[in-house]
């Protein structure tokens, strides 16, 4: 096994859970990136929560894409905050509501946030306080500048559909036969 004690570790909030687990997008890439070990993944159950919520609201058929993921996938659990401790930091971030997760990931002491929410990403005063404790990212920009990624690699599966996904993979298989 890898030496896990030297790996970026990064915090991944609900939104990129959510769209990695319903497109082959971005997001997705940053949970296979995840999943492969590249970098150690922290979460919390809030944000857990968060995802399993939305997905079966809004995107019910990749639930158990998402559980599957979970299940499978190294990462590293650290508790939400008490909610006096979140009455506390009420200004911590814009969106009130953020206010637990950005706590959680104060706690787990990353070095990055991967987020798609805007009040995490706006490099403005309401991000200065989470700015001072980690980096935060959108999905693109953390395979780009963390992962490695080139800018065509990003654009190649910016409107990337599962059909796609399908596809490599039947070509991939068929790969070896060719060589025979």
């Amino acid at each position: 096994m890898a030496d896990v004690k030297n790996k970026v570790r990064a915090f991944v909030d609900a939104n990129v859970l959510l769209a990695g687990s319903a497109f082959p997008r971005w997001p997705y890439e940053v949970l296979r990136h995840a999943a492969a070990g590249d970098f150690r993944l922290a979460l919390s159950p809030l944000v857990i929560k968060q995802a399993r919520r939305n997905l079966q609201k809004r995107f019910p058929e990749y639930l158990d894409r998402f559980e599957a993921f979970i299940q499978a996938v190294d990462y590293e659990l650290f508790s939400d905050p008490t909610r006096e401790e979140v009455e506390a930091n009420k200004n911590i971030i814009r969106d009130f509501s953020d206010v637990p997760v950005a706590l959680s990931a104060i706690s787990a002491n990353v070095e990055y946030v991967v987020s798609e929410d805007k009040g995490f990403t706006l490099q403005d005063e309401t991000t200065v306080e989470l700015r001072r404790h980690f980096k935060i990212m959108l999905s693109g920009t953390f395979l780009r500048e963390v992962m490695g990624w080139r800018s065509e690699q990003l654009e190649s599966i910016r409107h990337r559909k599962w059909s796609d996904i399908l596809d490599e993979i039947n070509r991939a298989q068929e790969r070896p036969s060719e060589a025979q």
